[in-house]
């Protein structure tokens, strides 16, 4: 009985981390999951993100991005590219929740 109950716990967790939008910036490309270059007007991004405080306030895949301070908490692992024809992702930081969301929606799949 308690080995399942850890089971079921374990899994939850997992599944929670999973959809959890938790960003590491990493020193070299080399180490990214992905390069991100950041664009000076909304128009022009895939995805318009909005920097969280609390890793609990960064579900799902909308936008909302929590960073942390350590590599091994992150889901995905990103570099800061200075040209934006070497980027995977193109990003736009915006000043409210409400705000962050997908302007190119096929592109997604580099966070999931």
């Amino acid at each position: 009985m308690i080995t399942k109950s850890i089971l079921i716990t374990v899994t939850f967790y997992i599944c929670f981390l999973s959809e959890s939008q938790t960003i590491f910036s990493v020193k070299y490309p080399n180490q990214a999951d992905l390069k991100v270059f950041v664009v000076r007007h909304p128009n022009q991004a895939d995805l318009l993100v909005y920097k969280v405080k609390y890793k609990n306030q960064a579900v799902k895949n909308e936008g909302k991005w929590y960073f942390t301070e350590y590599s091994n908490l992150a889901l995905k692992k990103i570099y800061f590219v200075k040209y934006p024809n070497l980027a995977d992702l193109k990003i736009f930081f915006v000043k409210h929740p409400n705000q962050a969301g997908w302007k190119k929606f096929k592109k997604n799949k580099f966070l999931q």
